[in-house]
């Protein structure tokens, strides 16, 4: 099953499940209680913090769930907040997810040193869901901005663009699975 977040990030071959970690939580649970998927395929938009550049596509089986307030020491957290599935040694592009979206570029700039690439809003939730169920997941992502203080106004400049990309990679990417 390939799956989106909805609003205006949709994909013709893909079923939209919410925006942010708690849509995504309640719709994608629901659909898995009621038709559990074989795999799970989330496709979307991601904000860089600073390697991965405009336009870039990443695939990625890890997220995390870290809030700004982690980095600079003002909050911690008694849960797991990194998942992954992952199987093989491949490096992934750790895929952070929270239900805001950045805009401090010193600051996410410590993310980077914790090995997190890029943001996503639902990305966790789906790993998460994808755990509880024991279903394979992934997801693919193409940067529309990096995480600064112009992060929603080159959002909206590039949201298009980038879902073109988007949905030229994946029809790609399914054309080749299927010739095997």
């Amino acid at each position: 099953m390939i799956i989106c977040a909805g609003n205006n990030e949709t994909f013709d071959f893909a079923t939209p499940m919410g925006v942010g970690l708690i849509e995504t939580t309640v719709n994608l649970t629901r659909a898995c209680l009621f038709d559990k998927p074989e795999f799970l395929l989330f496709v979307g938009s991601a904000g860089s913090y600073g390697e991965l550049g405009i336009f870039d596509i990443a695939e990625s089986k890890t997220a995390s769930n870290i809030e700004l307030a982690f980095l600079s020491g003002d909050a911690y957290t008694p849960l797991d907040n990194v998942i992954s599935t992952n199987t093989t040694n491949k490096k992934d592009v750790i895929v952070n997810s929270s239900n805001y979206i950045s805009t401090n570029e010193e600051l996410t700039k410590k993310f980077l040193r914790l090995g997190i690439g890029i943001e996503n809003m639902e990305f966790f939730a789906v790993l998460k869901v994808a755990q509880e169920f024991n279903i394979p997941a992934g997801g693919v992502f193409c940067i529309t901005n990096y995480t600064n203080k112009n992060a929603h106004q080159d959002f909206i400049q590039n949201h298009e663009k980038a879902k073109q990309l988007l949905n030229e990679h994946v029809k790609k990417r399914i054309k080749e699975l299927t010739k095997k």
